[in-house]
């Protein structure tokens, strides 16, 4: 595509003409005939990359000022804000085509994503994939990266999955993502709200600011489905008429696998969303029929043990108090929770995470959870708040909770769900609740 055609997306002229076989916005991925995307970063500036991006083959460059290299160079004010117009130009718009069903919230997303997606496998619609911890792209399974892709990965994969046969895409769509402008120039078939609870308010600043990136999104939807039992759903529902409403209360007229009222929730979204995308109820039933479970959400450990483990993602103090209601029904004995707090993220949320289960456990253990550049002991103590147990190594924390367990008790290891690492200053380690769990039971 000519870079003159590219530049029209934007409503930039008097652009030169070059002919653009890519584009990219990392050096390493840069191919002869790219455009390339000097993104200021908060580890790197992408301008001052700008000479090794062109020796790797790129002809011209999209910059916020200019540069000193001999290539065109489209100026712009934002190079982010203009990524997303010019990736959807150059792969044709496939939102266009593809029907892209989102999730958005703080909590519930992925298991919205995954019971939708399973409703519209069931009603033939061919439905890619694109979750934090699963991707899939023509029905195969894709390397999973971040929950929304940067723009120019996100258009790519929705050309690709076109290219391959699918017919709707069911994704995440954070608001992080929405801020950084990932999601520019993606139209939403049908965009589901599910909650607004406290999270990442280390990006956001305040409630009403999060709120508000939550409420930008569904400008680019052309169905929205929102959850007014959540007191935030309730304030977004009333400022977009037209939007298909409900609550966790409503009936749910189709036999649901997965347990908690959280659930119920998700499960509502979905069917809702299928509704506005015109799948009868026959394939509703049976999508929803075919899920089992969802990795890392809620998920069951057996290892022949007399007493229930389950591995959830909570990561906030709404979700954790969700799941451990949940998980007292599952036995008549003790609940003993293990759980953390993630490093260079939200800090006013640690102790509120600490009173979440210190209310809904017998017995709670503050462990490690993805310090990341920060000291685990130092976010420990934030947690415990003076009053709860530390174990600050996160397998000797899983061994003391199932070590003390009961028949009929219920153990929840909670923070990390499906992920496979531990993210700690040095790097990334591999570590697995779910592994770590069967190894210590058997």
């Amino acid at each position: 595509m000519d870079l003159h055609s590219l530049a029209e997306a934007i409503g930039v002229a008097g652009v030169p003409s070059v002919e653009i076989l890519d584009l990219a916005y990392d050096t390493r991925a840069t191919a002869p005939g790219s455009l390339f995307f000097c993104v200021p970063g908060a580890r790197a500036d992408g301008h001052t990359l700008a000479p090794v991006a062109v020796a790797a083959g790129a002809v011209a460059l999209v910059v916020e000022r200019r540069v000193d290299v001999d290539v065109p160079q489209l100026l712009v004010p934002s190079v982010r804000a203009a990524m997303g117009p010019l990736a959807a130009r150059f792969f044709g718009d496939p939102s266009r085509e593809l029907d892209v069903a989102a999730v958005t919230g703080t909590n519930g997303k992925t298991t919205t994503a995954f019971l939708l997606r399973s409703i519209l496998e069931a009603a033939g619609r061919r439905p890619g994939l694109l979750t934090n911890i699963e991707r899939r792209v023509g029905g195969e399974e894709r390397a999973v990266g971040l929950n929304t892709p940067e723009a120019i990965d996100l258009q790519r994969l929705f050309r690709e999955m076109l290219d391959t046969g699918d017919r709707t895409c069911v994704m995440e769509a954070t608001s992080i993502a929405g801020e950084m402008g990932r999601l520019a120039a993606t139209r939403f078939a049908v965009l589901v709200f599910t909650n607004l609870t406290q999270d990442h308010l280390d990006f956001h600043g305040t409630m009403d600011e999060y709120y508000a990136a939550k409420r930008a999104l569904f400008a680019q939807t052309e169905r929205a489905v929102v959850n007014v039992g959540d007191e935030w759903g309730a304030r977004l529902a009333a400022e977009l008429p037209g939007a298909r409403t409900f609550t966790p209360e409503d009936d749910l007229p189709f036999p649901l696998r997965l347990r908690g009222r959280f659930n119920r929730a998700n499960a509502l979204g979905a069917v809702w969303a299928a509704r506005e995308l015109g799948v009868d109820d026959e394939a509703i039933a049976l999508g929803l029929e075919r899920v089992h479970g969802v990795p890392g959400r809620f998920e069951s450990v057996e290892e022949g043990q007399p007493f229930a483990v389950i591995v959830d993602y909570a990561h906030t103090p709404d979700s954790l108090v969700n799941v451990l209601q949940a998980a007292r029904g599952l036995g008549g004995g003790r609940l003993t929770v293990v759980f953390g707090a993630g490093g260079d993220r939200d800090r006013e949320k640690r102790p509120l995470m600490g009173r979440a289960a210190a209310a809904n456990a017998d017995r709670a253990i503050v462990t490690t959870d993805n310090p990341r550049s920060e000291d685990p002991a130092a976010i420990a103590a934030q947690v415990a708040d003076g009053t709860l147990e530390i174990v600050l190594d996160r397998r000797r924390a899983i061994a003391t909770a199932l070590a003390d367990a009961r028949p009929g008790d219920v153990v929840v290891i909670a923070g990390k769900g499906a992920d496979t690492e531990m993210e700690i200053a040095s790097g990334n380690v591999a570590f697995d609740d779910r592994e770590v769990a069967r190894e210590l039971l058997s």
